[in-house]
């Protein structure tokens, strides 16, 4: 090792792994090959270039806060780095008269890397808008949620997002790789080894997340001891677990709880089962889960298996009468169940149909026969008069307008031709034919 090397490794020192190894240039990036390959947004860049200002959005440990720093280096721009959860306005303030200060002396750019933008307010990033719009700093902005949700609509239309995906296991393993092999920055020196099955248990662990990769590995190789083969204990013991990526209040909260309703939807009783217990295993409160599964047996199920909505109450009252672990039991039962389900969404449809007539028409009076008729002043006024009360009739059913008179022969329940509803169609086909025939 030579002395710049030696002296490098010194500084290191203390560092953890997933630092020292961080990308040093963008060709020793690993991923992203859609944003740094050729002819994408990232590539060719040079020195003085100019590029738009940047959402970085990503999972952790896809390399958001590498790549702002490769693109400091790349750009030969100044970088200033601020964290969301501990920077305020003025922080803001100071870097942008820094920035404006070093433009205006020296001609110079600065990219301003804030982490965790979502956890910005909406006054601290309004206090970002002119100076991005005026080109006094090029923002770099990383976020692990959807930008969508936690920034500002004026601050996003100036800027470009860009998606960071999770780091594949092929990828992952060759990071393990460099890592063992790096003795300038790496465990090179330590003298340990790792075959491809032990590598492979280290990527399953680290979920796609490159810094939970590198802390693996290296608790993995301080257990092992220098000059030793990392092994399988070695990796279990380090990991202790995984950690489910899911922020209850964040992007990967929706997008499982997305997939876990589009499965029941689809009818897929493995897959929603794996969805809900993704969410129970990363500590999600069940009751939550049980009121998609409640608002999901009408939405979705309706009157197609009206039975539905029985079992996902009974799951409720369930839950919470054995509570946790046991809960999980009844929970798995009304999954499938409402996975298997014949499906329905005509409760969703009806009513936004009946919302569109009372948008469009506003409150349109109440007919006179329907109106209570049991007072004097109400006898007065024709309410109740020509009533015809149903089970005065045979099959206790009158043809008869219930809409108000402006709404009359609109349509609003259409049931399918799934499950139960099948039935309903039929008996209100029944009744239509009786309504004509009047």
């Amino acid at each position: 090792m030579d002395l710049f090397a030696q002296s490098a490794r010194k500084r290191a020192v203390g560092q953890p792994l997933a630092e020292r190894m961080r990308p040093r240039t963008l060709d020793e990036l690993v991923g992203q090959a859609h944003l740094v390959g050729p002819g994408r947004i990232l590539s060719n860049l040079a020195p003085g270039r100019v590029i738009p200002s940047l959402i970085l959005w990503g999972p952790p440990g896809s390399g958001k806060t590498t790549l702002a720093k490769l693109l400091g280096e790349t750009l030969k721009s100044e970088l200033v780095t601020l964290s969301a959860v501990e920077a305020g306005v003025k922080d803001v303030r100071e870097a942008i008269a820094k920035a404006a200060e070093r433009r205006d002396q020296f001609g110079a750019r600065t990219l301003l890397f804030i982490d965790e933008i979502h956890r910005f307010s909406k006054t601290q990033q309004d206090a970002l808008l002119p100076h991005v719009e005026a080109g006094t700093v090029t923002l770099i902005g990383a976020t692990t949620e959807n930008p969508s949700f936690g920034v500002v609509a004026a601050l996003l239309s100036r800027c470009r997002i860009v998606r960071l995906e999770a780091l594949s296991d092929a990828e992952l393993a060759t990071l393990v790789g460099r890592a063992v092999a790096d003795a300038e920055r790496g465990l090179g020196v330590s003298g340990v080894t790792i075959d491809d099955e032990v590598t492979q248990q280290i990527v399953a662990a680290a979920a796609g997340d490159a810094r939970r990769l590198y802390s693996v590995l290296e608790v993995a190789a301080s257990l092992a001891g220098n000059g030793n083969a990392i092994t399988a204990e070695h990796v279990a013991e380090a990991a202790q677990g995984r950690t489910l990526l899911y922020d209850k209040a964040g992007d990967e909260h929706y997008g499982v709880v997305s997939a876990f309703i589009k499965s029941m939807r689809g009818s897929d009783p493995d897959a929603a089962v794996y969805w809900m217990t993704r969410m129970l295993e990363a500590g999600e409160d069940p009751r939550f889960v049980l009121r998609r599964m409640v608002i999901f047996a009408s939405e979705d199920v309706g009157n197609a298996d009206p039975q539905a909505l029985v079992v996902a109450t009974a799951a409720l009252s369930a839950v919470e009468l054995v509570g946790l672990p046991e809960g999980v039991l009844p929970l798995t039962q009304a999954v499938t169940y409402l996975a298997l389900a014949p499906k329905s969404n005509r409760a969703l449809t009806a009513y936004a149909a009946a919302r569109k007539l009372v948008k469009e028409h506003g409150a349109l009076p109440v007919p006179a026969k329907l109106r209570p008729g049991s007072g004097a002043a109400s006898k007065a006024l024709g309410h109740g008069e020509n009533y015809k009360y149903p089970h005065d009739f045979a099959g206790a059913y009158v043809p008869e307008d219930y809409l108000p008179d402006r709404l009359v022969g609109e349509k609003i329940y259409e049931p399918t031709d799934s499950g139960f509803e099948k039935e309903l169609a039929a008996r209100l086909s029944e009744l239509e034919r009786k309504r004509r025939d009047k």
